[in-house]
């Protein structure tokens, strides 16, 4: 009871905020956010990873293979087709290895390189800067749109917000029907929607899409990140001090203050300065409005947009880059990133497991699959012989893309008399109905239900498919 509990002493963070009198276009998260374009490394890296985003989104439900849309997720049908992989109900499992999988990956990437999934890979990020590129053809610079909204409506002002909405929508509706073309055969929809003869689910979810692409990308923007997405809530239960995030380097950069380019380091240093010549730009042209200066925001989604302006103005200044850049809170306080650590290990390890079993499931998969219903009129009945007769339905379902033929063999019943066709030919991803009898003498059953199987194997098939299934034989 006489140990002293230590007590640590924690200076409190001084936020530095940018003087509202010299920055007249400050805005809040909740105000309008005009974007400013900017130029550089990360820039040029994000659109060529969105455009190889938006053009595999494109193309891959236009593909074909074996003469079928390639990826197709019909929802009607209970069938989901990838490429050569069919995916039926019983399957389930492998969708959950899959999200699964999703997760763990997210969580590896994000304990490495913080947001970069918001940043570059987020469908919402990736669709507000195609929609902010098509603002800024239309209307403009950043200043020049602050202006425009600022002016009373006039006929220039009114052609370009009405061509910037046509061209908003427009792109929603081309990315509805691209979504909607993953669970549809896309050819049919295009043709259908156009000509005003698609179906109402259909029609209603290319209508629904697009209102959401429209009304998200365009409209909601930043508020999808800062008060909807989950993501942001709970992402910094996956940081620690060696994950590399969009930070600002406050030891080399305050204190901040304007100056003249001619002035050498020297001269600010002596004047207390720092390289920060408190610019706004990072400011400007961060898509959820935040100042990166203000240390880790939850709202930052790692675009590194605050890092190609800093940089732009760093090399205007002959000041080394940096200032802002991906960097660990490890290496902001003088030390080095351990890149290796438990967390991610642990990490890649379950990723590494989990996506090895998939994989195994996968290969082991039987695509066949065997449903067995019995007569539900009569438990047996029996023959003008004399024997004894189950009636069975077998639902035998072709979980390949290629039509099969089977056969079918009792195992198990010794003595049987097997009634009805013992081939059936199915086609890709469908379900055949072989309807056969059972029969035998009495006097060959011991017991009054005698368990047996059916085994069904394909023919004349490079694979060896084969499904053993249990049933009964009841006389009583």
């Amino acid at each position: 009871m006489n140990e002293r509990i230590p007590v640590k002493d924690i200076s409190p963070v001084k936020v530095h905020k940018p003087d509202a009198a010299k920055h007249e276009n400050n805005y809040t998260p909740r105000s309008h956010i005009y974007v400013r374009a900017v130029k550089g490394s990360l820039e040029t890296f994000r659109r060529f990873f969105g455009l190889i985003f938006l053009g595999t989104f494109a193309i891959l439900p236009w593909l074909e293979f074996n003469g079928n849309q390639a990826i197709l997720l019909d929802i009607e049908a209970q069938r989901f087709n990838i490429f050569g992989l069919t995916l039926w109900p019983q399957d389930l499992t492998l969708l959950a290895w899959i999200l699964i999988i999703s997760a763990f990956a997210l969580f590896f990437v994000t304990t490495f390189a913080g947001r970069v999934w918001c940043g570059f890979m987020c469908p919402q990020t990736t669709w507000t800067f195609i929609y902010i590129w098509c603002e800024e053809r239309i209307e403009g610079s950043r200043n020049k749109r602050i202006k425009l909204d600022q002016r009373k409506m006039d006929f220039d002002k009114f052609w370009r917000k009405s061509l910037k909405h046509v061209v908003w929508i427009l792109i929603a509706l081309l990315t509805a029907l691209t979504f909607v073309g993953y669970f549809t055969p896309i050819e049919r929809l295009f043709v259908d929607f156009f000509t005003f003869n698609v179906g109402f689910w259909a029609g209603l979810s290319v209508i629904f899409f697009t209102f959401c692409t429209y009304g998200n990308a365009g409209w909601m923007r930043e508020i999808m990140c800062t008060h909807i997405c989950p993501y942001a809530r709970f992402q910094s239960a996956m940081f620690d001090k060696d994950t590399f995030t969009v930070a600002y380097d406050a030891r080399r950069g305050e204190k901040r203050g304007p100056r003249s380019r001619k002035e050498q380091p020297e001269e600010n240093a002596k004047k207390g300065l720092g390289d920060c010549i408190d610019c706004n730009l990072c400011v400007q042209v961060c898509p959820t409005g935040i100042d990166i200066r203000n240390g880790l925001q939850y709202e930052c989604i790692n675009c590194g947009a605050c890092v190609d302006a800093c940089n732009g103005v760093m090399d205007k200044m002959n000041y080394p880059k940096g200032l802002i850049s991906f960097t660990s809170e490890h290496e902001l306080a003088g030390g080095k990133t351990k890149i290796i650590r438990p967390k991610l290990i642990g990490y890649a390890l379950v990723l590494a497991i989990m996506s090895g079993l998939l994989v195994f499931e996968i290969m082991t998969r039987v695509p066949l699959e065997i449903d067995i219903i019995r007569d539900r009129n009569s438990l047996y009945r029996e023959t003008n012989d004399g024997l004894i007769e189950n009636v069975y339905t077998l639902k035998l379902l072709n979980k390949s893309q290629t039509n099969r033929e089977y056969k079918v063999e009792v195992i198990g019943l010794d003595g049987h008399k097997y009634i009805g066709d013992d081939k059936a030919r199915v086609a890709g991803g469908e379900v055949f109905n072989l309807a056969i009898s059972i029969a035998i003498d009495p006097y060959a059953l011991k017991e009054q239900v005698t368990e047996f199987s059916f085994k069904v194997s394909a023919i004349n098939s490079p694979e060896d498919i084969q499904r053993t299934e249990s049933t009964k034989f009841i006389y009583q």
